[in-house]
């Protein structure tokens, strides 16, 4: 079992006053960078905007407090947000908040059994591919608000989103696409305005283009859908927690979504680490970071919260900014805390199409879209994989994308290992054997293994095994270069031994070691053969070999 130790008790070892003040300063930065994404998530995912920013403030303390990188920020996070949604749409909000609780479960449990380092073999192709999927979905899903379409609610089925879509589209308010425009343009030309001035600089271009929105709304008052026409306004006070309504019968069949949620967050947390860690020349504790996690996604939906993970934009914001250790984190979810109790009541006039525009901008940014224009450059399986999973993720759900692409990957790997497996005949090396008998050169063949004998290459060894080819009476097999051997590989090697015998011939293995050695010990394969069918090296198995 893994260790509960908190980077946050390494990190307060020798903590100055001048650490203090760039924590401080950068964790307030980073919380007025989260305002408007919390609101923006939690709207894309299928609730409503003070979820996303409880979410932001109770999961985003909890992974900072306990976490196991020293400035990773959570909070909610785009990777969630077509997942969510589609739970929100099939099993309703009360049940997501359940899945989420049961998701924090299975993190804990993965970081408590020491399985970070897991995470890291899921391939480049199929995060890749997934990432570039969920960006598409979001960019998709703000369609509705970026040009003020009059559809109540968005459908999770790509297919039905692009249907309505279509259908709405002669309806769309001129004056939500202005303010959208306007928006983006604010969001891509700020950080090239402010560059290079160190006070404005600091400044996130999505504070910027919230605000505008917001004076733009108010002093013209625009036709404009905004939070509080849709949802009310937020409310200037943090909820009492409180448990979800649980039914059974709906719980039974929220394992699977729970099981995306934690592989999700675990992947989108520890790749955030990563990222971080390069960036400050750290080394994060995985494990420590899957178990906050995990208590991050218990405790938010206790208060309204939804899926929490590390986030790579706030976390980099964190960094660039000064921030070195979890104070950071801390002051950004109490930053976040202080401006829902004092400015809740403004929130009301934000525009939904302002956070549309912030939300297309994170799911460009999102989105590793040279890839697709580097696939050339790769092999089939790296394309295939890539492609497939990032299809099944607009088309299906990112669960299905994710299996496949695994599923993928393995065949790949396999047929890949199964190619570089060779069961070739070589000439008996004659001059370099001592004491050759003209006889043995006669009655014995030799045949040299490389790469790996496993059920996926076994094939390789059963050309020995037809019974069209007539084998000499001794077989040697030259096992120098077999890497690795499975069960399956024994078996094989087991068959080619019985044939062998029945024609009264014998099998002699040459040079086994490592764990080849150890399985043929433990499978009695080598008390199977006798001590005539053991040898160290050719020269041996010539001539000390009573054969």
């Amino acid at each position: 079992m893994a260790t509960f130790r908190p980077r946050l008790i390494l990190a307060l070892k020798g903590y100055s006053r001048a650490a203090f003040v760039r924590d401080v300063t950068s964790g307030m930065t980073v919380g007025f960078v989260a305002l408007p994404l919390a609101m923006a998530f939690g709207i894309a995912s299928g609730v409503k905007p003070e979820q996303g920013l409880i979410t932001g403030i109770v999961a985003g303390l909890l992974i900072s407090l306990l976490g196991g990188s020293r400035v990773q920020i959570g909070g909610p996070a785009g990777a969630f947000v077509a997942l969510l949604y589609g739970i929100v749409d099939r099993y309703g909000v009360a049940n997501l908040l359940i899945a989420t609780m049961m998701a924090g479960g299975f993190l804990f449990a993965m970081g408590a059994l020491r399985m970070g380092v897991l995470i890291r073999f899921v391939p480049v192709s199929i995060i890749i591919g997934f990432t570039n999927g969920i960006a598409v979905l979001i960019a998709l899903q703000q369609m509705r608000d970026l040009i003020g379409l009059p559809i109540e609610r968005m459908p999770a089925n790509f297919f039905a989103q692009i249907q309505i879509i279509w259908e709405t589209l002669p309806s769309l308010n001129p004056w939500a696409m202005m303010v959208a425009l306007a928006s983006l343009l604010i969001l891509m030309l700020w950080p090239r305005w402010t560059s290079g001035k160190p006070i404005v600089g600091r400044v996130p271009a999505s504070v910027i283009a919230l605000v505008f929105g917001t004076l733009a709304v108010v002093a013209f008052d625009l036709p404009v859908e905004t939070i509080g026409s849709r949802f009310g306004g937020i409310p200037a006070q943090l909820p009492l927690p409180a448990l979800p309504a649980l039914d059974w019968e709906s719980a039974r069949q929220l394992v699977a979504p729970a099981l995306s949620i934690a592989l999700l967050g675990a992947i989108e947390s520890l790749l955030c680490a990563r990222v971080a860690d390069g960036m400050i020349d750290d080394r994060h504790d995985p494990n420590q970071e899957l178990m906050a996690q995990g208590v991050a996604n218990l405790v938010s939906p206790l208060f309204g919260g939804i899926a929490a993970t590390g986030t790579i934009a706030r976390t980099i914001t964190n960094v660039r900014a000064g921030g070195r250790t979890p104070i950071a984190g801390i002051v950004h979810a109490l930053t976040l805390a202080a401006i829902v109790l004092l400015a809740a009541p403004l929130a009301s006039h934000i525009p939904l199409s302002t956070l549309g525009a912030i939300l297309l901008m994170v799911a460009w940014n999102m989105g590793e879209w040279r890839a697709f224009e580097e696939l050339k450059r790769f092999h089939l399986p790296y394309r295939t994989t890539l492609l497939s999973t990032f299809l099944l993720t607009v088309v299906f759900d990112i669960t299905v994308a994710v299996e496949v692409g695994l599923m993928l990957s393995c065949l790949f790997f396999i047929w890949r290992i199964s190619t570089l497996t060779r069961v070739e005949s070589v000439p008996l090396p004659i001059d370099s054997v001592a004491n050759l008998a003209s006889d043995r050169t006669k009655t014995a063949g030799l045949w040299r293994i490389e790469g790996a004998l496993f059920f996926g290459s076994i094939d390789k060894i059963e050309v020995l095994l037809d019974p069209s080819e007539s084998l000499p009476k001794v077989v040697l097999l030259d096992l120098t270069r077999l890497l690795y051997m499975d069960a399956t590989g024994q078996e094989a090697l087991d068959n080619l031994r019985r044939s062998i015998q029945r024609t009264g011939g014998r099998l002699v293995v040459i040079a086994a070691s490592g764990a080849v050695l150890d399985l043929m010990k433990r499978s009695g394969f080598l008390d199977r053969l006798g001590p005539a069918g053991q040898a160290s090296t050719i020269d041996q198995a010539f001539n000390d070999q009573p054969w």
